[in-house]
């Protein structure tokens, strides 16, 4: 019992500082909503900085209510009895127990998702429609949940049983097996991702402006990327905002600018932007982080091995007749609660190789394009200029606003000294 109220503990801990930071975050864009920072005068209007203001108030509230609401599905799933009542009703109907396994994994990934569309329809259809933001229609938006429903049923069911095959038939160093296969999907998605998944839900057609494919293509020649790896994503059918990406490993490589970004940079601000872009390849972060996913994935499944022996425990979060499955899926849904404190690492890795990023585009192109395009994007996604800096310490994968501009300035000071 008293590994229940040390769950029930940190699960309040963990709400907690959610809701802190939040409301610092609250707190800190409405003391600054009446005034555009010194550094975005004269690019950014008062008009546009509050509307990027309520636009994030709007999210940070619905944002405390979410916490609350899926700290509460997990409290039904694990100590409620949610999982075990699930996995108690499908045995009575299947009795493989790999298959038995394998439905309940997928059946509790369905149901959650299920769960989390209330959410995701008024992000859509209400914050985002208020803002001028959401160009998703309902059939859009259906489609693409069936389409994340159809790829979890055709390629997460057969990784979920393969997972529970190997737990049951590897011996004391199942968790090791289990690296490797995820270690070597992770991979394969990597590769396959940019090339069969994204199309999937995008279109990306080739550059059709030849005065910037030439542009584009005068920039790629310093680097040993090839023009095609170079894409347009119609981003501008599910929303306004504009972005661009790099992902994929070695020839599936894909550098991707949004339909929106287009409409909005001028030629040398898109080229900077592709600079950046071109950054993160330079410097492999992608490689990287794949690499280091798989090194947090080898630390987090030897710690489930520990957890499958601990009866106890499962027990205290509601799993009274434990099974692979339910070990892993209990162990799932529990992680992220334990792990939220090491979120800043990440956020820091991540802004780390923004910089870098920056760093590398201003040195091709040059940092004033850099920092239009940087300033027209704030504007028209309606970032918030004015974080707290102990929440974009801890959530921020991109560095905020004003340090990254100033970041820009002072590399440019270095290349006049």
């Amino acid at each position: 019992m008293h590994y229940t109220y040390l769950f029930l503990t940190l699960l309040a801990l963990n709400v907690g500082l959610r809701w802190w930071l939040n409301q610092r975050q609250i707190q800190s864009v409405i003391a600054h909503r009446q005034q555009v920072p010194p550094a975005f005068q004269g690019h950014i209007s008062l008009q546009s900085h509050q509307r990027a203001a309520d636009y994030n108030l709007a999210h940070l509230r619905l944002s405390v209510w979410e916490a609350f609401y899926d700290a509460l599905l997990l409290l039904l799933w694990t100590v409620g009895g949610g999982l075990q009542s699930l996995s108690s009703g499908l045995a009575l109907v299947i009795h493989d127990n790999h298959l038995h396994g394998t439905l309940l994994i997928v059946s509790v990934f369905l149901i959650t998702g299920l769960l989390a569309l209330p959410w995701q329809l008024y992000r859509t259809f209400v914050i985002e429609a208020h803002f001028g933001f959401n160009r998703t229609t309902p059939r859009i938006f259906i489609a693409d949940i069936l389409k994340a429903a159809l790829l979890l049923l055709l390629f997460g069911t057969p990784v979920a049983y393969a997972v529970l095959w190997l737990i049951s038939q590897g011996g004391v160093l199942w968790w090791l097996w289990v690296w490797l296969l995820l270690s070597i999907l992770s991979l394969i998605i990597s590769f396959a991702y940019p090339r069969f998944i994204a199309p999937l839900f995008n279109r990306f057609t080739p550059l059709q402006d030849q005065a910037l494919k030439q542009a584009i293509q005068t920039l790629l020649a310093k680097t040993d990327i090839n023009s095609e790896s170079v894409y347009i994503m119609d981003g501008s059918r599910r929303s306004h905002h504009g972005n661009a990406y790099f992902s994929g490993l070695g020839k599936s490589k894909r550098i991707v600018l949004f339909d929106t970004l287009l409409d909005r940079l001028q030629r040398e601000e898109i080229i900077a932007i592709l600079a950046h872009e071109l950054g993160h390849y330079h410097y492999r972060h992608v490689l990287k982080g794949t690499l280091l996913s798989s090194v947090g994935l080898f630390f987090a499944l030897a710690a489930l091995a520990w957890y499958s022996a601990q009866p106890e425990l499962q027990a205290a979060l509601g799993i009274t007749q434990p099974n692979p499955a339910l070990i892993l899926l209990s162990y799932m849904m529990v992680l992220p609660v334990l792990t939220f404190i090491l979120t800043p690492l990440g956020s820091l890795w991540s802004r780390r190789h923004e910089f870098q990023a920056d760093a590398y585009a201003a040195s091709q192109t040059g940092q004033a394009a850099l920092i239009s395009a940087l300033l027209k994007l704030y504007d028209d996604n309606a970032a918030t200029l004015t974080p707290d800096a102990l929440y974009a310490t801890f959530y921020y994968s991109h560095p905020p606003a004003t340090e990254r501009i100033a970041h820009l300035q002072g590399h440019s000071h270095e290349q006049t000294a």
